[in-house]
């Protein structure tokens, strides 16, 4: 009985535990200050507390404080009863010089037990200037600045260009192709009231780049120190950008509507006109300016597997088996992980022996876009079937990038991977297996339909009688032993030359080219039926690159414009002919990522089926 009572007492006080409430303890102060302006540093806690130990402010003047406060609430919520209680202190400080300083934690006693806060980090701003200049046309480091707000004819109240406007940052102004860089649109204001801003805004179409927008929650504003000034900024417009050629690419200005709180100045009728003031708003056009950014050809000597992947990468391959059975698959995984233009790499080609049968390679992409551009994985798995048994080689896949930090190629490699393959259940002995190099894709079902074709035929005396004639001539019998026997001879030469092109993989991909590429033409023109355009531009590229690679033999790590291009002009293909190549290519590799109308939807599928209809004209 003791031991039950005790065990009760335990499992009251835990309960009891988990129900009391959280001590928190924590301390709130602005992320930005000025230099010589008060400000308040407060510290809350949930529970009542006495003896506040508060740290050494060694950058700080204590103007007063601290002031100590209560606040409770009671509510019933469906017969619940819930409660809460806040103790406040507060400081007033202010800061001595600019930089960014520390604040280390405090301490209270809640219940006897010293509870500690958290520090607080805070960028002290320098003072305005007296005599503010006029912002620069264009601003330090990788900005671009604003330019004057312009107002309309018939807007009332006085702003000045100084205290509000909007500049273009980018990130970087200088860097090579496929290189991401930031824009941002950034709204500054002082003595101004922004009541709200409105969707009448004009962005710039961003010609020559891909662009990858980032996710714009709700709108927060902060305190920077600008030109000599400290304003109230709010972030408007952000957006990564990936360089598609080289030279200088000119970004247009963008325009933002904001509708401004502006007092009247008018005669007042009342003594409450004049103590409080007439307002009205003003709505403002503001103009961000265009920006120049300079982009770099990527340099020359491009190894053979380079396919337009620039940042900084890892590569993680796997394999699920080494010893298998015929029949049983085997899966190769490769694991790309890093950051920059991760949406376009391509997917590396794997070699496959004679003897297996290749699926396609199955693509997984988890992305993050931040600030700082995209980075995250692509995950990419090979699956194949070896379909007969012996030791294979499974080359190294490579993978080529530009290193955005080292300025040169690198060149990522997986290990060699040697694969035994057993015979498995059911299989054929050594003696009736296919020779070596031959790859047999007939199914076991047809060879075994095959054999009970063939019959023996009755030996004994055939006579065919008809109302007209009969044959009683027995040494006709005879062709009935070699009609099938030639029957049986002609089928087998069928099967084997059948067996034969099934085995040669690179005439197999020629023949079926233009039969593959209509079923993608047909699955892309479904998709623009249904405005499906991410299924449409990806059907569409995959339709024109692999028509090409199956129709001039490029294996797929070998597959870029170059190499195109080089084959066709050795099958004496046109100069016209291969310009429209590389066109349709261009086009739906950037189609794929930018923004497109209906049209130009449209006028993609009508170019890229004529250029596979003009191709199979040129017997390539």
């Amino acid at each position: 009985m003791r031991h039950r009572i005790s065990i009760l007492f335990l499992l009251v006080g835990i309960t009891l535990s988990v129900f009391a409430d959280e001590v928190v303890f924590r301390a709130q102060a602005p992320k930005q200050v000025v230099v010589g302006r008060p400000f308040q540093l407060t510290y809350s806690v949930n529970q009542r507390s006495r003896d506040l130990r508060a740290p050494e402010f060694t950058d700080f003047d204590v103007l007063s404080g601290p002031y100590t406060s209560t606040s409770s609430s009671t509510s019933f919520v469906n017969g619940k009863r819930t409660s809460s209680f806040e103790q406040t202190y507060t400081y007033m400080l202010m800061a001595q010089k600019e930089g960014t300083f520390t604040i280390g934690p405090a301490t209270v006693k809640v219940d006897g037990e010293n509870i500690q806060s958290n520090g607080v980090r805070i960028q002290v701003l320098p003072e305005d200037e007296e005599t503010s200049p006029q912002p620069s046309p264009q601003g330090r480091g990788q900005s671009s600045d604003q330019s004057s707000s312009q107002s309309s004819a018939n807007q009332g109240g006085s702003v000045s260009s100084e205290n509000l406007f909007v500049r273009t940052i980018a990130s970087k102004t200088r860097v090579h192709e496929q290189e991401a860089l930031m824009v941002t649109y950034k709204l500054y204001f002082a003595n101004v009231d922004v009541a709200q801003l409105t969707n009448n805004t004009k962005l710039p179409e961003f010609t020559g780049f891909l662009k990858q927008e980032l996710e714009q929650g709700e709108i927060q504003t902060e305190l920077e120190h600008y030109n000599g000034r400290n304003y109230q900024t709010a972030v408007l417009y952000r957006t990564i950008l990936y360089p598609q050629h080289s030279g200088d690419i000119k970004i247009d200005p963008a325009n933002f509507e904001a509708v401004l709180r502006v007092q009247v100045q008018q005669r007042p009728r009342s003594i409450f006109d004049d103590f409080f003031g007439s307002y009205t708003n003003v709505t403002r056009m503001l103009t961000a300016p265009g920006v120049t950014i300079h982009v770099a050809a990527l340099p020359g000597g491009k190894p053979a597997g380079f396919s337009g992947g620039v940042g900084r990468f890892t590569l993680t391959p796997t394999i699920s088996q080494t010893e298998l059975q015929t029949n049983d698959a085997v899966t190769i995984r490769l694991d790309i992980s890093g950051s920059g233009n991760m949406k376009l790499l391509k997917t590396p080609a794997i070699e496959w022996p004679e003897g297996f049968e290749p699926y396609d390679p199955k693509v997984t992409n988890n992305f993050n876009t931040t600030t700082a551009g995209v980075s995250g994985t692509k995950s990419i798995e090979y699956l194949a079937i070896p379909r007969s048994a012996g030791e294979y080689t499974i080359p190294a896949v490579h993978f080529s990038y530009f290193d955005i930090d080292e300025k040169k190629y690198k060149t990522l490699s997986t290990p060699e991977y040697t694969i035994r393959v057993k015979r498995g259940a059911g299989e054929p002995s050594a003696a009736g297996e296919q020779p070596s190099g031959v790859v047999s894709y007939t199914q076991k079902e047809d060879i075994k339909q095959l054999g009970s074709d063939i019959r023996y035929i009755d030996t004994k005396a055939i006579q065919i009688q008809n109302s007209k004639f009969k044959i009683q001539n027995y040494e006709l019998i005879w062709l009935w032993y070699v009609i099938p026997l030639i029957i049986a001879m002609v089928l087998l030469v069928v099967l084997r030359k059948q067996i034969k092109e099934a085995a040669d993989i690179t005439r197999m991909r020629y023949k079926h080219a233009n039969k593959v590429a209509q079923k993608r033409l047909k699955a892309a023109a479904a998709a623009l039926k249904a405005n499906d355009k991410d299924h449409f531009y990806e059907e569409i590229e995959r339709a024109a690159w692999t028509y090409l690679s199956d129709r001039l033999s490029i294996p797929t790590a070998d597959l870029n414009k170059e190499n195109i291009a080089s084959i066709l002009r050795q099958k004496g293909v046109a100069e016209e002919r291969i310009q429209e190549v590389m066109s349709v290519l261009s086009t739906a590799e950037f189609a794929r990522y930018a923004p497109a109308t209906d049209h130009a939807m449209d006028d993609l599928y009508r170019d890229t089926t004529n250029l596979i209809n003009n191709l199979e004209n040129e017997k390539i």
